[in-house]
């Protein structure tokens, strides 16, 4: 399946027994997801029965981490569900390691729940020492990455999120200056950087660099940060349609504080792979 081009590799473990171990699973994720000895794919995801929501997800990337939430992975997993029968609910609750997701019927589309951006260093996580709880701070950081200083807006949504602003996004060099990001020390469980160009208050440009997966078309949550960043900045309105390398996906950022992500979700093909 894929989301805008993030894609996956989706295993129904309702139906197959699965390992549980995260050693296993991240084994297992690396070799299918490699694109040239495997299925080929972003990440991994695994359907398990839940004891507190309707569903459960887990979520490994290319390299074997295991991760929080992929807003990508999540409509995928929605539409499989309802394709499947699996479920006749119109709004979904699945229990991810980032907390209970929301994803509902938007038509064609698939509409979830985000939940709230988080500020606070400690919880996205980010290695720096600020009194109180100044969440400006966290606002255009000057961080060193290699020969130059980006700066850097933190946010999480559910996940680390590390947001900068460039004129030209398609020139920028994401390739170089992702891995940097993602791995550097101010960062204790490394991050995903998004990449982002203001087009109008409405619109937004962005690429990302995947903590765990490098350069993917597509980003969920991703795309939900970089909304929440240009909101702060006062560079865009509550309300963004965000281009990315794989299409568009539509961010509110809501009166309620939560931020709504709807976007499109497609099953490429079935198969059965010996795990």
């Amino acid at each position: 399946m894929h989301g805008l081009g993030n894609d996956f590799v989706l295993i129904n473990c309702l139906e197959e027994t699965c390992p549980e171990d995260k050693k296993g699973l991240a084994v297992l994720s690396e070799r299918i997801c490699h694109r040239r000895f495997g299925v080929g794919a972003d990440q991994v995801l695994l359907l398990y029965p839940s004891e507190i929501a309707d569903f459960r997800m887990r979520i490994f990337n290319a390299d074997g981490s295991e991760v929080e939430m992929c807003g990508n992975g999540v409509r995928c997993l929605a539409k499989y569900i309802w394709d499947g029968g699996l479920s006749a609910k119109r709004i979904l609750a699945i229990e991810t390691l980032a907390g209970i997701v929301k994803p509902e019927r938007a038509g064609e589309m698939v509409k979830v729940d985000m939940g709230e951006p988080v500020f606070e260093p400690e919880e996205i996580p980010v290695r720096i020492r600020i009194k109180g709880t100044d969440t400006h701070r966290l606002v255009d950081l000057p961080v060193l990455a290699g020969d130059r200083e980006l700066k850097v807006t933190c946010v999480s949504m559910g996940n680390p999120h590390a947001v900068i602003f460039v004129d030209d996004v398609s020139s920028f060099p994401v390739q170089h200056y992702g891995p940097i990001l993602e791995a550097h020390a101010m960062f204790p469980k490394k991050t995903n950087v998004e990449f982002i160009q203001v087009l109008t208050r409405k619109e937004l440009k962005m690429r990302v660099w995947e903590r765990g997966a490098g350069e993917t078309m597509a980003c969920g949550t991703g795309a939900s940060a970089a909304a929440v960043a240009a909101r702060i900045k006062d560079l865009a309105d509550n309300a963004v349609t965000i281009h990315l390398l794989g299409g568009d996906l539509f961010i509110e950022w809501a009166d309620d504080n939560r931020v709504y992500m709807t976007g499109p979700a497609v099953r490429v093909f079935e198969g059965a792979v010996e795990i």
